[in-house]
C-alpha cells in the first residue's frame, strides 16, 4: 500500500475498507499498520456512539464490536482494567 494511501486508511478507515475484517486480510499491511487502522475506526466508531448517546443520530450501525474483535484477534485480549480516557470515564489523576 503506497504511503498516501495508508495515511487515508488511518485517517478514515471506512473510505477504504468496507469492514474491519478487510483490514486484517489486508496482505499488503504490516501488523503494525493494521492496528493503527483498526485503532482510528475504534475511535471513530466510539466517537459516533457518543453522538448518538447524546441525540445526533449517526446514520449507520457502528460497527465498534467488530473493530474490537479485529484488533483482539492481532493484539491478543483487551486491557479491561485500565481502558482508555472517555467522556465517561476520563483519566485518574
Amino acid at each position: 500500500m503506497r504511503q498516501a494511501d495508508l495515511q487515508t486508511a488511518i485517517r478514515d478507515p471506512a473510505s477504504v475498507f468496507d469492514d474491519p475484517e478487510e483490514v486484517i486480510k489486508a496482505t499488503a499491511l504490516t501488523s503494525a499498520e493494521k492496528i493503527a487502522i483498526l485503532k482510528s475506526w475504534a475511535y471513530d466508531a466510539r466517537e459516533l456512539e457518543v453522538a448518538e448517546e447524546e441525540g445526533m443520530a449517526g446514520g449507520s450501525q457502528s460497527v465498534l464490536s467488530q473493530v474490537l474483535a479485529s484488533l483482539r484477534h492481532l493484539t491478543g485480549p483487551l486491557d479491561l482494567e485500565h481502558p482508555a480516557p472517555t467522556k465517561h470515564h476520563p483519566l485518574d489523576d
